[in-house]
C-alpha cells in the first residue's frame, strides 16, 4: 500500500521551523517546502535498498508552500521532494548523509543535553578561537576536535568559532561554498556529534559560535532555483555569482528561510551565537534590514542565554553594530581587518596590495586601541574610495582584532602563519600587543603553539569546476605584485589537489614541543582575566615613543594603572622623557610585571626600563609594567648588567 497524506485536522502538529522535516509526537513526519516554481510537489520515501520510491502528494498552500504528514517517515527516513522537473533534496534538510547531490535524512533532536545551566559568555570575557574541523585534527571530525576542548580552556580561551558547516560538494573545503544550509556536513560527523561537541564545550566555560554564509550559496548541488528563482537577484552586482534575493520580488519566504536558519543554529545545536560572512555582500533596501531582523530572531531564540553576533564587513560600517533604537542592526562586534592589516606590515615590512594603505607603525595601534577602526570614512587608495564610517561611539569589545584568520594566512604564496615571516621577537610582542588590546581578541587554530603547517585555499570540485576555481584563485593572488612573478605563480598548490588539504590538518606534538609559545598565549590571557586593572577594562590612552615604538596606559580608579611598552625596532633610548603617560602612580616608580622577553618564551632577559639614565626600551619586545613599592631608580650600568 502506498503511504498516504494523514488528514492534519486530525492530528496537533507541531513544528519548530516554518519549513523542513520534523518528526511528530504522535507519529509520522510532517514536510514543508516553498516550491512555488512546480505546480505539484510529492514526498519520494527511499527504501534502504534499492527499492523504488514511494511517493506521497503533498497540499497545495497560499503563496507556493506545499506541507503534509506522512505516516510511513519516520526518524532516520531518508526522501526527496519531488517536483515537475524531478526529484532533489529538501531545501532545509537537516542532514545529507551521502551528500548535498543525494537524499535528505529526517532528523530529530533526542540529544540528552547537560547544559541546562550554560548561560552564555558576557562579551567582555571573550576570547575566540577560530578552528576548521577538517583541519583542526588529524581525523577532522567533530568528536576529535571535542577532545582538544579541555587545553583551549586550560588556554584560556572563552569562545570557539567554528568555521561553516553546512553541507557542500566533494571531500573536503573551507566551508564557505555550502548548499544544504541547515545541514551539518557528514565530512564532519552526525547531528549527533555536532550536539555532543557544543554540551561538551559548555560543560568546560567554552561558548561555541557557527559562522555562517547568507551572501551566497555554492555553485555544486545548489538546487534552490529548482524550487524557486526567486531565492536570487540579479539585481545587485555579488562577488561570487547571485546573490540571495532580500529584498525583490518573493522575498518573504527567502527571507523566513534565512531568519529561520539562524534561529535553527541557536535553538537546536545551542551554539551561542553566528559570525556572519561578507556582510558587505548581503543587500537589502527594506526597511528592516535582513540583518537586524537575524539579531532579533537570534536573541529570541537563545532566551536568556546570553549570544555573540559578529560580522564580517570588509565596508567596515559601524552601524551594524548599534542598536536597532539608534538605527543600527543590533549586531555585537565586527571583525577589525585594519588591526590585522597593520601588524602584518609592522611583523614583514611589506605593504602591497591591499596592505598598502598601512605604515605598521606606531599611531596604527594606538588609534587601534582607542578607536577600533583605523580608516572610519577617509580615502583608501587600494580601493580608490572613501573606507569605512565613523565609530568613535563604539566600545573596543565592539571590535574583533588578530594577527591569523582563515583567509589572511591563505591569502599568500605558502599559507605560512606571522611567526614564520617575522622575528620571534616581533611575533612575541605582537602578540602581547593582541592579547592585552582592550578589543576582543581572536586567535586561529595552532596560533597558540606556533603551529608549522600552512593554512591554504582548498576545495573539492570536479572537472572543469575545479580548474575554474583553482585560475581564480591564482588570478585573486596575482594582486600581490611578489605572487605575480612566473616562479611564484609555479609554487600556488592546487586547491583541488587532496593534498593541499591535507597539508594544512594542525600536528598537535608541536603544542609540546613549542610549549614556550603556548605559555606565552596562556600567561597572556591570565593576566587579561586576573589582573584587576585590565579585568576593570577602564580608560585607555596611549603615546608614540618613536616610529615603531609605543605607549599604552591603563588607567585604575585604585592607582594601580599599567603601561605597556611595545617596541618593534631597536633598543630605544629615551631620553629627555617629556610624555606625561610614563609618568609615575604618585612616587612609586615602576617595576616589570611581565615580558615578552622572558627566558621562559624563549626571549634572552628583560633589564629595568626606567632607569637613572631615564627609559631603555628593549628591542623587539613588549613590557608590562605596574607600579613599583618605592620610586628608587636603578643606574643604568646596573640595568646593563642584568
Amino acid at each position: 500500500m502506498a503511504p498516504r497524506l494523514v488528514n492534519e485536522l486530525v492530528h496537533m502538529i507541531q513544528r519548530k521551523l516554518p519549513v523542513g522535516a520534523e518528526a511528530q509526537p504522535g507519529g509520522g513526519v510532517h514536510f514543508r517546502v516553498w516550491a512555488p516554481r512546480s505546480p505539484t510537489v510529492a514526498v519520494e520515501l527511499l527504501g534502504e535498498k534499492n527499492d523504488a520510491p514511494r511517493t506521497v502528494s503533498l497540499a497545495a498552500e497560499s503563496g507556493g508552500y506545499f506541507s503534509g504528514l506522512v505516516e510511513a517517515a519516520r526518524t532516520g527516513t531518508r526522501y526527496k521532494f519531488k517536483l515537475e522537473r524531478g526529484s532533489f533534496p529538501d531545501p532545509a534538510s537537516r542532514f545529507q548523509p551521502d551528500g548535498p547531490l543525494a537524499a535528505s535524512q529526517v532528523v530529530e533532536n533526542t540529544f540528552a543535553w547537560t547544559d541546562a545551566g550554560w548561560r552564555g559568555r558576557r562579551i567582555e570575557e571573550l576570547v575566540i578561537y577560530e578552528l576548521h574541523l577538517g583541519s583542526f585534527t588529524r581525523e577532522g571530525t567533530w568528536r576529535a576536535a571535542s577532545e582538544r576542548l579541555p587545553e583551549l580552556a586550560q588556554l584560556g580561551v572563552t569562545m570557539i568559532e567554528v568555521m561553516p558547516i553546512a553541507d557542500f560538494a566533494g571531500n573536503f573545503g573551507w566551508g564557505y561554498d555550502g548548499v544544504d544550509l541547515f545541514a551539518p556536513t557528514r565530512l564532519y560527523g552526525t547531528p549527533d556529534d555536532a550536539w555532543a561537541f557544543v554540551d561538551r564545550a559548555h560543560a568546560l566555560g567554552l561558548a561555541v559560535i557557527l559562522d555562517v554564509v547568507y551572501n551566497h550559496l555554492g555553485p555544486e548541488g545548489n538546487f534552490l532555483r529548482e524550487f524557486s528563482a526567486d531565492y536570487f537577484t540579479a539585481s545587485h552586482a555579488g562577488e561570487w555569482g547571485d546573490p540571495v534575493n532580500f529584498d525583490g520580488a518573493n522575498a518573504g519566504p527567502v527571507r523566513e528561510f534565512f531568519v529561520s536558519n539562524a534561529r535553527y543554529w541557536i535553538e537546536e545545536f545551542h551554539f551561542d551565537g553566528l559570525r556572519l560572512d561578507a556582510t558587505q555582500q548581503i543587500f537589502d533596501g527594506s526597511p528592516t534590514h535582513i540583518l537586524a531582523e537575524i539579531a532579533t530572531a537570534a536573541r529570541a531564540a537563545a532566551g536568556a542565554r546570553e549570544i555573540f553576533l559578529v560580522a564580517e564587513n570588509e565596508s567596515q560600517h559601524s552601524r551594524l553594530v548599534r542598536p536597532r533604537e539608534r538605527g543600527g542592526y543590533g549586531l555585537d562586534a565586527l571583525w577589525n581587518d585594519d588591526f590585522h592589516h597593520a601588524a602584518h606590515v609592522a611583523a614583514t615590512g611589506k605593504a602591497e596590495c591591499y596592505y598598502i594603505d598601512y605604515r605598521g607603525r606606531a599611531q596604527e595601534f594606538i588609534s587601534a586601541a582607542k578607536y577600533g577602526f583605523l580608516y572610519q570614512g577617509q580615502w583608501f587608495s587600494w580601493q580608490k574610495q572613501r573606507r569605512g564610517r565613523p565609530a568613535f561611539d563604539l566600545a573596543p569589545r565592539n571590535f574583533v582584532a588578530f594577527l591569523q584568520n582563515h583567509d589572511q594566512v591563505a591569502n599568500s604564496l605558502r599559507g605560512l602563519r606571522l611567526h614564520q615571516l617575522t622575528s620571534p621577537g616581533r611575533w612575541r610582542a605582537l602578540t602581547a600587543a593582541l592579547l592585552l588590546l582592550p578589543a576582543t581578541p581572536m586567535l586561529f587554530q595552532g596560533q597558540e603553539f606556533a603551529a608549522s603547517t600552512p593554512f591554504l585555499y582548498f576545495v573539492d570540485h570536479a572537472g572543469d569546476l575545479r580548474r575554474r576555481v583553482a585560475m581564480g584563485r591564482r588570478d585573486f593572488l596575482r594582486q600581490f605584485r611578489a605572487i605575480d612573478l612566473p616562479e611564484s605563480l609555479a609554487l600556488l598548490p592546487d586547491p583541488g589537489d587532496p593534498q593541499t588539504f591535507v597539508r594544512t590538518k594542525l600536528d598537535w606534538s608541536e603544542r609540546v614541543r613549542n610549549d614556550a609559545a603556548w605559555r606565552l598565549h596562556a600567561d597572556l590571557l591570565r593576566l587579561r582575566r586576573e589582573d584587576p586593572t585590565f579585568a576593570a577594562r577602564g580608560r585607555i590612552d596611549g603615546a608614540v615613543l618613536a616610529d615603531e615604538a609605543w605607549v599604552l596606559r591603563y588607567f585604575s580608579e585604585q592607582g594601580d594603572d599599567r603601561l605597556l611598552i611595545v617596541n618593534l625596532g631597536a633598543e630605544l633610548y629615551f631620553n629627555p622623557a617629556p610624555e606625561p603617560l610614563l609618568a609615575p602612580c604618585d612616587e612609586h616608580g615602576w617595576r616589570i610585571l611581565w615580558s615578552s622577553e622572558s627566558p621562559t618564551y624563549g626571549g634572552g632577559g628583560t633589564p629595568p626600563l626606567e632607569t637613572k639614565a631615564n627609559w631603555i626600551m628593549p628591542a623587539q619586545a613588549a613590557v608590562l609594567l605596574a607600579p613599583a613599592e618605592n620610586g628608587e631608580l636603578p643606574d643604568a650600568r646596573l640595568a646593563e648588567k642584568n
